[in-house]
């Protein structure tokens, strides 16, 4: 199916399960395009429709979408969008879909969208998938070229230079695809990264509260300057962004020469959405240590201890230094965790 004859052009896939087949065959040759060319004027919507049957009940949401980008992948499309008539479940809950900006695609459970008017709700569906994927709400009109090359997630600046190394492949990807890769990470809201890890949460606040009365910490923190301060963030937001992306399995590998691109610009949006994340985690327990700082920590009890005043520097120093060791035992914290889960909080949006 296609639709439109201007440029520039968004080619997207749907995987099609046979048991919503006939419910949806005549809104997604008629309603889809035109709802698609109303919410994205300028663009020409190349669609295409393919029948696959999804696995057995109950089906896990993430395995699916990384089936749909799979497919999306050995099809040449921009964007996949899949339909199933399973519930799709992760973990205890049940979602009427999964959408990922990171892998640019999405997996709709045609059943959960109601009972009556279903042909509509999906169409109204697949098309704020789409939104979400190319990272705009239903107000934000972009022009179509800045659509047509969010939607390709790929640098049509970068030339294929035989035998280079993967670093400056990967410098030269991300260089020629800066907006692309801000709008990927701005669509996986790496802010919510921390409240989607309970564990990890959970045993670094422990870790915060426990350290904080430590008097050997009040010695270290006295005495550590601020490059030591800056370096110690650093290596403890290293620790927990590395453990959850290798912990998690959320590096991939090109199959093929012809994926490198999109595969780079998601390894990079992967990495800066968890980096983020674990930074926002660190802020976090940051401020939580200075106010617990102020409540816990007298201040003739410390000047005792290291001989230093107890001024807001030593305090923010303290609390600085618990935050990089709390944020460190959330690396055990991250390892505690599900892979799904992290997965989820990584770089999915469900409904």
């Amino acid at each position: 199916m296609t639709s439109g004859d201007s440029s520039p052009a968004v080619h997207l896939g749907l995987v099609v399960s046979p048991q919503v087949e006939g419910l949806l065959s005549a809104s997604l040759a008629d309603s889809l395009p035109r709802k698609l060319s109303h919410r994205f004027p300028g663009v020409q919507w190349l669609i295409s429709a393919v029948r696959e049957d999804s696995t057995t009940p109950p089906a896990d949401a993430l395995d699916l979408l990384e089936a749909t980008r799979d497919r999306m992948l050995d099809e040449g499309w921009d964007i996949a969008v899949a339909l199933t008539a399973l519930p799709l479940k992760q973990g205890r809950h049940t979602y009427s879909r999964q959408v990922s900006a990171a892998h640019a695609s999405g997996v709709i459970s045609v059943p959960a969208l109601g009972a009556t008017g279903v042909a509509t709700k999906t169409v109204d569906a697949v098309v704020d998938a789409v939104g979400i994927v190319l990272g705009l709400d239903p107000h934000d009109r972009q022009p179509p070229e800045a659509v047509a090359a969010r939607a390709r997630q790929l640098a049509t600046d970068v030339e294929d230079v035989p035998d280079e190394a993967a670093p400056v492949f990967a410098a030269r990807v991300v260089g020629g695809n800066l907006r692309v890769l801000a709008g990927m990470v701005r669509a996986n809201r790496p802010w919510r990264l921390a409240a989607g890890l309970s564990k990890s949460l959970t045993v670094a606040l422990a870790a915060g509260v426990l350290t904080l009365v430590t008097t050997d910490l009040w010695l270290l923190s006295a005495e550590y300057s601020g490059h030591q301060m800056v370096l110690l963030g650093l290596v403890s937001v290293a620790a927990v962004t590395g453990a959850l992306v290798v912990g998690a399995g959320l590096w991939e590998r090109p199959r093929r020469r012809a994926e490198r691109e999109q595969v780079t610009l998601f390894n990079v949006a992967t990495l800066l959405t968890v980096l983020t994340g674990v930074a926002v985690l660190h802020a976090a327990i940051f401020v939580a240590s200075l106010a617990g700082a102020y409540l816990l920590v007298d201040a003739d009890v410390f000047t005792g201890v290291t001989g230093e005043a107890a001024t807001p520097i030593q305090y923010v120093k303290l609390s600085w230094l618990v935050a990089g060791l709390a944020t460190i035992g959330g690396a055990l914290g991250a390892g505690l965790e599900d892979d799904d889960a992290v997965r989820a909080a990584a770089y999915t949006r469900t409904d």
